[in-house]
């Protein structure tokens, strides 16, 4: 019975021992596992923190998001009045050239217009001779298909510039010219001689008129500027 007591006594010890191993050890887990009140305090104002720096930079991006919207329109501004500045220059320079301000040099057409060489007897000679009217109509088609420039024997034209004939002489700008007529023009040359040959225009009506024409090419036509021509005639 003795030996038995002693048995019992001894696994009760190692039951204890067990149980109370167990225990602490239980303890520091927990302990491992729990935080304390400060550092909680400090990972909440470390997430706090972080989520603000989030929120401004999202402000911060809309913010840079809008000011490049704004310099996108500021340069599309500018760039549309570069453009309008631009074409007002063209424009000018244009009107300068049309009024003969500036001397102009370019490729071109020359349109030559002569008297028949063959007048039928009994005809009336003024059938058979160029008159203003047939310069006219051909300084108005030159014109309007885009001509820069506009010169009769030389005389440069501008937009106050009168013509007239006195039988075989016509007059330009006070300037007398006998036949031939050498008619200048600065423009398109691809453009200005298919528009004079078009059936039925000036051409066609030119020579049914007894107007002897000749049409050439130039690859360069110069026009000095008309207040240098004034001053010289002066």
């Amino acid at each position: 019975m003795k030996g038995s007591y002693i048995i019992l006594t001894f696994v009760l010890l190692v039951v204890g021992f067990l149980i109370s191993y167990s225990y602490q050890l239980t303890n520091e887990k927990k302990q491992e596992h729990t935080i304390s009140a400060e550092q909680w305090e400090k990972e909440f104002k470390a997430r706090s923190q972080l989520i603000d720096e989030e929120e401004k930079n999202e402000a911060l991006q809309k913010e840079l998001y809008a000011k490049q919207e704004e310099a996108r329109k500021i340069e599309e501004s500018l760039k549309n009045q570069k453009q309008i500045y631009y074409n007002l220059v063209e424009d000018v320079e244009k009107y300068r050239m049309y009024v003969g301000d500036v001397p102009v040099v370019g490729q071109g057409v020359q349109v030559t217009l002569e008297d028949s060489s063959y007048i039928p007897e009994g005809e009336n000679v003024n059938n058979y001779i160029v008159h203003e009217s047939h310069i006219f109509n051909l300084i108005n088609e030159l014109y309007i298909s885009g001509a820069d420039a506009v010169s009769i024997n030389g005389q440069r034209l501008s937009s106050d510039s009168y013509l007239y004939c006195n039988g075989p002489v016509v007059t330009v700008d006070g300037n007398q010219y006998p036949a031939p007529f050498v008619i200048a023009a600065i423009g398109d040359p691809n453009v200005l001689i298919p528009s004079l040959n078009i059936a039925g225009g000036v051409i066609d009506q030119l020579s049914f008129e007894n107007i002897v024409v000749t049409v050439e090419n130039k690859s360069e036509i110069k026009m000095e500027p008309l207040l240098q021509e004034q001053e010289s005639a002066s």
